[in-house]
This record gives structure tokens, sequence and C-alpha cells, in this order.
């Protein structure tokens, strides 16, 4: 019978937070990933999010509104729903809405 010895593969998953996962990269990892590595998570988090934010608002500075968005179609909209007495207990139909539309 043969025994076998299972020896793990050097820097491992896990070994050191210094270090890659598998191996030296031979210091070829930017300075600011390194920083953003050491920084709280939450704050890391809440930047990228805040610039994803501002990522998507880009678009929204240079494109026109779609026409559905105008206030004669929302009017129209509104004035189709009452006609056709949709959402009847809470919504534009209710007698609420009808009364605060003077």
């Amino acid at each position: 019978m043969v025994k076998v010895f299972y020896e793990p593969p050097p820097y491992g998953p896990r070994t050191s937070l210094n270090r890659p996962p598998y191996g030296n990269d031979g210091g070829t990892t930017p300075r600011w990933v390194t920083r953003l590595n050491k920084m709280p998570h939450g704050r890391v988090v809440a930047g990228f999010s805040l610039g994803f934010l501002c990522v998507a608002y880009i678009p929204l500075l240079w494109i026109k509104l779609p026409y559905t968005l105008s206030p004669e179609y929302l009017a129209a909209q509104r004035a189709y729903m009452r006609y056709h007495n949709m959402n009847p207990i809470f919504g534009i139909s209710s007698k609420q809405a009808r009364s605060a539309d003077a």
C-alpha cells in the first residue's frame, strides 16, 4: 500500500492578505488598487455607487425626455383613466382624487 501525502500549493487562497491568492505577482499591482484594498469596504462601496450614479446621470443631461412625460400627455392619460374608471378605490378615479382636481 502506497501512502499519499497531500501538500497544498504555495500561496493558496486565504494564506495572506498581503499577497494575491495564487502566487506573487512581482509588485505589479497599482498603488491605488492596494489602497482601495486596505480601505473599509463600506467607504469603497459608497464611493463606487456614487460614481456609478454620476455616470448614469450624464445621458439625462443631453437626451430629451420622452413625449410620454409631457404635461399634455399626462393630462390626457389622467382623463382616459377617469373616463374608464380605473382604480376607483384609492387611485385616480376615487372620490378623494376627483375632489382634489377642481
